[in-house]
């Protein structure tokens, strides 16, 4: 399996507004809302300009995305990190937040937020990746988590 990373475009729209509905349908179900799903044309490439984007490619096949935001000197948050339900399960993702680390050159600290009852999310962030919860937040009716990881 090789994992590579491309760099995202607005014409990326398209294939990313698929594979967030494909990653987040779930959570969309589940909260009735969800801000990664159901975005318009529009508005990815507004978030493309926004919040930076690769396009996580196994074996030359797009199966997710990794976007951060720069919020201060070397902090960053991990805006989004998704990878098709069909892909899950197999080191995608910590490859990607290992990707970020090595692609944000200056960073001291990472925080993302995730619904605090995705208890998969919660050890995948923890157990996986080195994050540590730090604090909760609301999101309408969805109880966040804030996770934090310092070098």
């Amino acid at each position: 399996m090789t994992i590579e990373y491309r760099q995202a475009a607005s014409e990326d729209a398209d294939l990313l507004i698929d594979i967030y509905n494909a990653s987040f349908f779930d959570d969309y179900i589940r909260y009735g809302t969800c801000p990664g799903y159901g975005l318009t044309k529009e508005q990815m490439e507004e978030s493309i300009v926004r919040h930076p984007k690769h396009i996580i490619l196994c074996d030359n096949r797009s199966v997710g995305c990794v976007s951060y935001t720069k919020l201060d000197a070397g902090v960053y948050e991990v805006a989004c990190l998704c990878v098709v339900p069909e892909f899950q399960g197999k080191g995608i993702g910590t490859q990607a937040i290992q990707f970020l680390k090595t692609y944000l050159k200056d960073w001291k600290r990472l925080t993302l937020v995730t619904p605090i009852d995705k208890k998969e999310n919660v050890k995948f962030y923890t157990e996986k990746c080195g994050f540590h919860m730090e604090s909760a937040e609301m999101d309408g009716t969805v109880e966040l988590t804030r996770f934090v990881l310092e070098r």
